[in-house]
Parts: C-alpha cells; structure tokens; sequence
C-alpha cells in the first residue's frame, strides 16, 4: 500500500491549494516509473476468454508503430486463430529444461535480458517455472524484467490475483495453487478482455477452449455458468478498483478539498496455520477498499514451533509482505495482550481475528477464549471476526514436550525417587498409617519437579498415586478405593502433576526462550561493537564472518564488488562456486534477498543478503543455514548482521571520499598557492634579469663599471631563478623518496662558514655573528643536504627581519647530538602560526613579498632525511631561532686519521 502513516490520502491545504506531501510523493512515483517498464496485463474472468489472442493484436500494432517488440513466451494452446497472430512477430528461443525424465520449455530471461528489446510478450504471469530456472515464479521473471526498463505485456486470470484465490475457491470449489501477488499489478495498466459466460460455453462445446474430452470436464465443473457470473463480476470489480486508485492519485496532486476517508489502519493476527493465508488476503482487499495502510503480525511465545508449523508461518509472513503488508513479529507471553500492544503502539483501528471452528469445540476452545478476551480488551479498536475456511486435517502447531523431557535419563530418575519413596514409607506406614505416605508421594513428587520436565513428573505422580492406592491404602494390594476422601487424595496426584509439570515446562520453556534472546541480542551488541572499531573494509568482513560463523554455526562468505564485477573475499568460511557468486550477483543488482529459504533463486545452497544502504549496495552476505526451514528470528538476527555490516561499510566508503575531497581541495588550495608563489619567484628575476638584458642591449657608449652592474643583476636574478627551480625539485625528491643521505664527517666550522660564503650577497643586508667552538667539532652528516637546510634557515632570517638586524648562528655538540641554531631579533612569530611554521606553501600573514613557502619545509626534510629534527621558538627578549638537532650514533675518529 504504502500510504504514509498519519498523512491523509488526498490532503489539501487549507486554501484549496494541493498539499505539497501528495505532489512530491507523486513526483517520486513518476520519476520511479520512468526509470522501470511498464507493465499491461491482459485480464479476463478465466481460461478462453481471449486474451492470448488480444494480447498479440496489441502487439502487432506496437510493431507497425515501429517499437521493437519480441514475443518472450507464448502459448497459444493450438487454437488455430492464434496461432495465425504469433506469424510476423520476432520471437526468441526458449529456454530447455529437464525434470524428472521430461523435457520443458520455458521462457529464457536471460536472453531476453540480452537482447533488451523495447517490448516483450510473456503469456501466463501466474506460471510456475520448472526447476532449474532463475526464479520460481513467471511474475518474478517479468519483475526483472520491468526493473531493466523492458516493457511487459502479459496475461492473467482473475482466481490467479493472490487476494482474490480464496474468494474464488469458496465460489468455485477449487483450489488456486499458483497465485500472483496483488503487488505486482498494483502498477500495471489493466485491460479487461470480456465475453458473456454464455458465449463463453458456447466456445467450450466447440472445442475452441479446450480439446473435447477436456471440455466436457470443464464444463461440469469449473465452467459452470454461476461460476463465470460470480468470476466476471471479480474481474469487472478488479478493473474498476484499479481504475478507482487511478483516479484517486490523480486528485490527490490537484486543488480538490473534498473529503477523504483517511483514518484507518489494518491489523491481522497471523498464526502458524494454512488458515491465515485467507484471513492475509481478505485483509488485503479490504486495505484496498478503504486505501489504507496494513499490518501483518504474529505473537509467539515460549512454547517452540514444530518444523512444518515454522514454515507454514514463514509462508504466511512472506505472502503479507507479498502482498504488500508491514510485517511484525514479536513475542509475548500473552498473545492477546501482546497482539493489543501492538495495535495501540502502530496506531491500528481495525484488527482482524480468525472465527474459531465451531465443528471442532475442544480444539476451538483456546481461540474462543482469546477472541473473547480481545474483544472485551480492545477498548476503542474495533474487532473484525472473519471465516478463514476450514483445514480438513489439523496439523499440531506447537512443540508439546521440551526437548529435556525426551531425555530417558529423567524418566529413570523418577521412577527410582518414586520407588525410593515407596520403601521409606514402609516404615512410616507401621507408625503413623496409610494416609501420611500418600502425602510423602505428594511432597516427592513436588520435590521432583524442581528437577525434571513435565513428562517425568507425570510419570512420577502416576507412580505415586498407584503406589500409595496398592501399597498402602485398605484394601491393600488392590487398585480400589473405598472412601470419598482418598479418591479425593488420589485424583489430587494427577492434578498436581499435571500442573507442576505445565509450569515447570512453561518456566525452563521461557528460560530456553530467554535464552535464546539473549544469545541474539549479545551477538548482536558483539558484532555493533566489533564493527565500530572497525577501520577497513577487510576489518568489517573479519568481524562479520567471525561473528556470523559463531552465531549461527554455519559457513560465511561475502561477495564484494571488485573492477570485474563480485568477487569473493579470501577470508570467508563458505567457499563461493560460480554459481553462488551468480546468485549473489542477482542480489547485488535487485537489492533483494536471493538464494535458499527465499523466492528468488532458491535452488542455492546459501541465503544471500545485500549488505544495502539507502545510498547503495555494498555488497552480499551469503550462510548456508543448516536445516529445512528458518525461524523468524533467525532471518530477523541474520538480516540485521547484514544491516549493521552495510552500515558500516557505508560509513568506511563516506569517510574514504570525504578523505579523498579533502585531499583533492587541498592539493588545488596548494595548487593555488604553488602556482601565486612561484609566478612571483619566477616573474622578479625574470623581469630583473629581461631589463638588465635590454639595457645592456641599448647601452652601446656604457662604461665598464655599468657593464659590469648589468651583468651582477643578471647574475643575482638567474642565482634567484635557480634558488626557485632547485626549491620546486628538492621537494619532488622529498615526495619521491629520493633523498639519499650521504653520511660522513664533517667539521661544524667548516659547515657554517661555507654556508655564509656562498649565501653572502643575501645576508649583506644584516650582520652575522657566529658562536663556534675553538676546536674543531667533528659530526657525521651529509654536508649538502645539512648546507642546504642551514641556509635555508639563514635567508628566512634574513627574509623576516628588518634591515641591519643580527644574525647569530650557534653550533656545539651536547650529550651526542649536534645542536645548529640560527637566531634573530625579529618580531617573532606569533604563537598559533607555530605549529605550522613547517608547512609546505605556508606563508605568515604579512610576510614580505616574494619567498614561495618551500625553503623551511625543504631544511625540515632534509634534516630528518639523516635521522634528525627542526624546531622553531621565540626567543626571550624578542626574535625568533630555529634550531637543527642530528644525532650523533658514533664516535668520531682520531684527528690523524682521514676523514
């Protein structure tokens, strides 16, 4: 249905004007139809009607309209008129198929798939597929097809509509077996083929419907005239509703205030019977009649479900959401306590409740019990009772005994604390009579059902009662009883049994069933936790096989997406065939479940989940689940594994783009601020270097002495150029790794004065005092790259200083470690910039001209490049020094041996 809860269906404002919720919803609805083909379905009341034969009319004229239209799957059934219509279409192949011995032709989706024509005929929406085929189901076939964006025509009869099934079998006494869900025509354009039940019978006695004997068959029963009456008017109604929705999504998004029913909501209880399956679709139609919203929900207890009852349940809940309900499923030790709690929290207006079997009375007696009860406890939610049918042979539901009470072991402990009892109330009977040992078998009895199951406790208080009646009682070994009050004391064993036994069975029951929860919601918090400190995607499948594995004590696997498509990942338990990663494939691409225990696919040997977030699919969870069937919680923990696992890895892919905008925003915000810098550096020696070029040029009576000033400026531009072009390639062999140091000794006196002579024209405007040892301090290093950094901090100094401000240079080794500092007495730099001093391309606010930001971060590199490190600080007094720290690992050699 999916109408929004509490936003009335056709709303408007209070101006007339449309209600914006309704156009935007219609908006999506467009948007979504556009993105999938449409689907015609050729309706009609039942078999002969003629909607093959209409359906290939549509066809032909699609094809001289010049669509490309394919015929998918047809079956004419031989009638020769039809036949004739199926000449001039293309056709594709169908798909071979062997069962049992038998060779059968289906419709191959696959290549349709491949071709992906425009149109596609698929004849007989509610056929089952042989097996070995993709889907079970034909309308899963054209499912797939819509969602490729192929349109779809096709063909349908009304007893085959899921809701309408057992409507038809109460009016024809057939069973429907093969059912399409409402859903899948909710969206479809329906064209009704008629014709009068007479004209209609008229055909079968021709054989044109049938061949003869066939006919006749059919005549007698289902093609009675009452019945095609009664299927006409089904069919006639079904157009005319659909029609109906048509329209009421059309007012919905105009200016038309006119009143809506818009305050109702369906609930039905579901059970584990093949009962509910008609109360589910009477629920549907009746959702559809008041365009409302519905729920489907079971209320289970303590008390397991047999096998066969936990698949009839998982049918009936897979059919509600079929047909379109919000399935729930809860537990509660009351069920109609729990089934009113849940009306109240969904806001439900209407529940509908199964009629009790009133030919069964003892059976039914529960059923009358809960429906009086809910009718007396509903308050002001209204009691829909609805007659399911009846089922000619009740299957029990529930798990009678426990599985503790099969073990033989407590039936033997029993009867030996009985026997026991027996021999101690010899001697008691001696002294106080008969009457006190049978309350000793009583209290043993009690005693033993703190122990045991029920069965035990049974067998128990019927050992006790025939013990004490033939052991102990007048007249002694005997099985009568002459007075009122034993009778009374005998029947009590049974009672007390009985009830001991049903409670102590209910308890360890609902301690299993705790249990049980608890082990799910443990894993559960396990896995949530497990994944949030999950950092990589390898990490989330580590945690999610490992706790899947555990849980659920089966084999995992996870398919994830890869440059070739899914690809299996190495560290799953459940080795993933061609065929699986072909089923994961299809659930990666469809967003739905695939595999065991589901519609789709169900030949696999796994159930596979999409890992699916709102944004996108991340990727497929495949457990092979041990057992014929899956409970409820189970599906419910296994598709919250895979929620929480999606989630996650949606989160891992949020923050690796987020990381990687970032990055991209700052390498353009550096880009930027490479391509400012450097179009300065490069623009001033440039044009110092052009105009010192052109004067030169022009100067032909110049002197020597003003030659000779030319060609120094063109010597200090192309020295700065240089500087420039060597800073941009220092930082391309940082980035590159190719900084190699060479290590060896050098004297700290030697370094610093051949750095001050090759930099002293840059420092010629500030004084320079140097604080050296007197002796010769040896360290190992690489004197290129140390000389490169020193100097780099030199004319930063030099660059951020006043004119005439001193520069002090310090050097001298302290515990191993050789210590350059180069101080100024500057204006500092302030304390929030300090942190990023080193930063490429940084710049402080108010830094003089020119300089590209490269100079500290290349001294940086380059000193930790041998193993050492840079700092920066503010000087007391005023100024700032930056200090170069190389560790010294070694000894220096003597003096008289070579460097």
């Amino acid at each position: 249905m999916g109408k929004p809860i509490g936003t009335p269906h056709g709303e408007h404002m209070s101006d007339g004007r449309p209600d914006p919720d309704a156009l935007l919803d219609s908006l999506r609805r467009r948007e979504s139809a556009r993105r999938r083909g449409r689907l015609k379905v050729f309706l009609g009341m039942c078999p002969g009607v003629g909607k093959t034969y209409a359906m290939l009319e549509a066809a032909h004229r699609e094809l001289r309209d010049g669509g490309d239209t394919v015929v998918g799957y047809v079956e004419t059934h031989g009638r020769r008129e039809t036949d004739s219509l199926l000449a001039g279409l293309p056709a594709l192949p169908r798909r071979d198929l062997g069962h049992r011995g038998l060779a059968l032709s289906e419709f191959d989706l696959d290549a349709t798939l491949a071709r992906l024509p425009r149109l596609v005929l698929v004849d007989e929406l509610a056929h089952t597929n042989a097996p070995g085929a993709r889907h079970p189901k034909r309308w899963q076939d054209v499912s797939e097809l819509l969602d490729a964006g192929i349109d779809v025509f096709t063909t349908l009869n009304v007893q085959h509509v899921e809701s309408l099934a057992e409507t038809v079998r109460q009016i024809t006494g057939t069973e429907i077996r093969e059912t399409v869900p409402d859903g899948v025509i909710d969206d479809a354009t329906l064209e009704l083929v008629d014709l009068p039940p007479a004209e209609l019978i008229r055909r079968l006695g021709e054989g044109r419907v049938y061949v003869a004997e066939r006919a006749e068959i059919a005549a007698r029963n289902f093609f009675r005239e009452s019945n095609l009456t009664a299927l006409r008017e089904l069919a006639l109604r079904l157009v005319a509703d659909h029609v109906g929705a048509d329209t009421r999504e059309l007012r919905r998004t105009h200016a038309d205030p006119g009143p809506w029913k818009t305050a109702h909501r369906l609930l039905v209880a579901v059970g584990p019977g093949p009962l509910s399956e008609p109360l589910i679709r009477w629920t549907r139609r009746m959702a559809d009649g008041l365009r409302c919203d519905w729920l489907a929900v079971h209320v289970g207890n303590t008390v397991p479900l047999t096998e066969a009852a936990q698949a009839q349940l998982s049918k009936n809940l897979a059919t509600a959401g079929e047909l379109g309900a919000e399935v729930i499923a809860t537990t509660d030790d009351d069920r109609v306590r729990g089934l009113l709690r849940v009306a109240r929290e969904h806001n439900a207006t209407q529940i509908v409740f199964g009629k009790p079997d009133a030919a069964r009375w003892l059976a039914g007696w529960p059923a009358n019990r809960a429906l009086s009860r809910l009718v007396r406890e509903s308050g002001d939610i209204d009691v829909l009772v609805v007659r399911g049918g009846r089922s000619a042979t009740p299957a029990p539901h529930r798990v009678w005994l426990p599985t503790a009470d099969a073990n033989p072991r407590q039936y033997l402990v029993a009867a030996a604390v009985m026997a026991a009892t027996g021999i101690a109330n010899v001697g008691l009977d001696a002294v106080v009579g008969p009457r006190i040992p049978g309350l000793v078998f009583l209290g043993a009895v009690v005693g033993l059902a703190l122990f045991v199951g029920r069965g035990p406790v049974l067998l128990a208080g019927a050992l006790g009662a025939l013990g004490w009646n033939y052991f102990f009682l007048p007249p002694r070994f005997t099985l009568a009883i002459a007075r009122a009050e034993d009778a009374v004391l005998f029947a009590m064993y049974f009672v007390v049994s009985l009830v001991l036994g049903q409670l102590v069975a209910r308890i360890r029951a609902q301690q299993v069933s705790e249990r049980a929860r608890e082990s799910r919601t443990t894993a559960l918090y396990e896995l949530t936790r497990d994944l949030a400190e999950a950092s990589s995607r390898d990490e989330v499948v580590w945690h999610l096989v490992a706790q899947a594995g555990r849980t659920f004590q089966s084999p995992v696997g996870l398919a994830l997406p890869s440059a070739a498509g899914l690809a299996a990942h190495p560290d799953g338990t459940l080795a993933l065939s061609e065929k699986d990663l072909g089923v994961a494939e299809w659930a990666y691409r469809h967003r739905k479940a695939a595999g065991r225990f589901t519609g789709n696919l169900p030949g696999s040997g796994a159930i596979h989940l999409p890992l699916a977030t709102e944004r996108s699919v991340l990727g497929v969870l495949a457990v092979a689940l041990p057992g014929r069937s899956v409970s409820i919680a189970q599906r419910d923990l296994l598709e919250a594994f895979a929620r929480q696992a999606a989630l996650v890895l949606d989160r891992i892919e949020l923050r690796a783009a987020a990381e990687h905008a970032r990055l991209l925003a700052e390498s353009e915000r550096l880009g930027r601020v490479l391509l400012n810098s450097i179009s300065h550096e490069l623009r001033t020696p440039l044009a110092a270097s052009t105009s010192a070029a052109d004067a030169l040029a022009e100067s032909a009576d110049a002197t020597a002495i003003q030659r000779r000033a030319l060609v120094g400026e063109i010597q200090e531009a192309n020295s700065r150029l240089n500087r420039v072009v060597g800073n941009l390639l220092d930082v391309a062999r940082l980035d590159a790794g190719h900084v190699r140091p060479r290590l060896d000794w050098h004297d700290a006196d030697d370094l610093v004065h051949t750095t001050l002579g090759e930099i002293r024209a840059e420092l010629a405007g500030h004084p320079v005092r140097t604080d050296l040892p007197r002796g010769p301090v040896l360290a190992r290093l690489d004197f290129s790259l140390t000389q490169h950094a020193l100097a780099n901090l030199l004319l930063n100094a030099a660059r951020h200083t006043p004119a005439g401000t001193e520069i002090e240079i310090h050097a001298a080794l302290e515990e191993g470690v050789l210590v350059l500092c180069v101080g100024d007495r500057g204006p500092g730099i302030a304390e929030e910039i300090l942190p990023r001093i080193f930063d490429r391309f940084f710049r402080a606010p108010g830094a003089p001209a020119g300089g590209s930001g490269l100079g500290l971060a290349i001294a940086r590199g380059f000193i930790e490049a041998q193993g050492g490190k840079v700092s920066a600080a503010n000087r007391p007094g005023g100024g700032a020094v930056f200090t170069l720290r190389l560790p010294q690992t070694q000894s220096p050699p003597p003096m008289d041996s070579p460097a």
